[in-house]
C-alpha cells in the first residue's frame, strides 16, 4: 500500500509499530500495532519505506501455503457450565477506534460468531434498542459518550444475560477494575491476538 502524504522521519518509523505510538492528535495509535501484531502471529512481516515529503509505502509478507487450508472448528460444542452448545454467538463490539473494531467483528465472524458494532456508547445504545440477539458485549473501557462499565450496567438491565469483555491498553476505569478483579468480568489487552481473542470470548460464553 502506498500514499502521497507527508511521510515519516527515520525517528517515526522507528516506533510507528508500538502499540500508542501516534503523531496525529486525538488517535489511538492502535491501528497500526494490531495490523503488525496479526501479521506476525501469521508467521508474515511488514516493511516501511518513507520520507518526509515523499509519502510512505508498506508491504505486508506472508508464508506460501503449500496445502489447501481445512476448516477443523467443531461444529457442536459439548455442554459446559450454562450450557452452551454452539461454536458461535452473537456479539456487540464496541470502541471508537474503527481498525480495532473492524478487526475484531472480522475475526469473530471467521470464528462463527455473529457480530454487531458501534463507535461509542450513543450507538451502542441505539443497537442494542433493537431486537437483535446480543449474548456479549465487547467493548473498550474509555470512549466518547461513557465508559465501557457504564454501557454494560445499562444494557444488562434489559437484557438479564448479556455477558461483558473490556478491552483496553490500560485499565483506568475503577468500576470495571472492580469487576474484572472480582471475577465477574474479563480483560482483554490491545493490541490483541487473534488467539487471545478467540480464548476470551470463548471462555466468557462457556462460563
Amino acid at each position: 500500500m502506498t500514499d502521497t502524504g507527508a511521510g515519516m522521519d527515520a525517528a517515526t518509523q522507528a516506533h510507528l509499530f508500538e502499540p500508542f505510538f501516534t503523531t496525529r492528535e486525538g488517535a489511538a495509535g492502535l491501528g497500526l500495532a494490531t495490523v503488525y501484531g496479526i501479521v506476525k502471529q501469521s508467521g508474515g512481516y511488514v516493511t516501511v519505506r518513507s520520507a518526509p515529503g515523499q509519502g510512505s509505502s508498506f508491504r505486508i509478507y506472508f508464508p506460501r501455503v503449500e496445502a489447501a487450508a481445512t476448516d477443523s472448528r467443531p461444529r457442536e460444542k459439548a455442554p459446559r457450565g450454562g450450557g452452551w452448545r454452539e461454536p458461535g454467538g452473537h456479539v456487540l463490539v464496541v470502541d471508537d477506534t474503527e481498525a480495532v473494531r473492524k478487526l475484531a467483528r472480522t475475526l469473530l465472524e471467521q470464528d462463527g460468531y455473529d457480530v454487531l458494532e458501534a463507535a461509542d456508547a450513543a450507538e451502542a445504545r441505539q443497537v442494542a434498542a433493537g431486537s437483535f440477539r446480543i449474548d456479549l458485549l465487547l467493548t473498550d473501557l474509555v470512549m466518547p459518550g461513557g465508559s465501557g462499565a457504564g454501557l454494560y450496567a445499562e444494557l444488562a438491565r434489559s437484557r438479564p444475560g448479556l455477558r461483558v469483555i473490556y478491552m483496553s491498553g490500560y485499565t483506568d476505569d475503577a468500576a470495571a477494575r472492580d469487576r474484572i478483579a472480582a471475577g465477574a468480568a474479563l480483560f482483554l489487552q490491545k493490541p490483541f491476538t487473534r488467539a487471545a481473542l478467540a480464548a476470551t470470548v470463548r471462555e466468557v460464553l462457556d462460563a
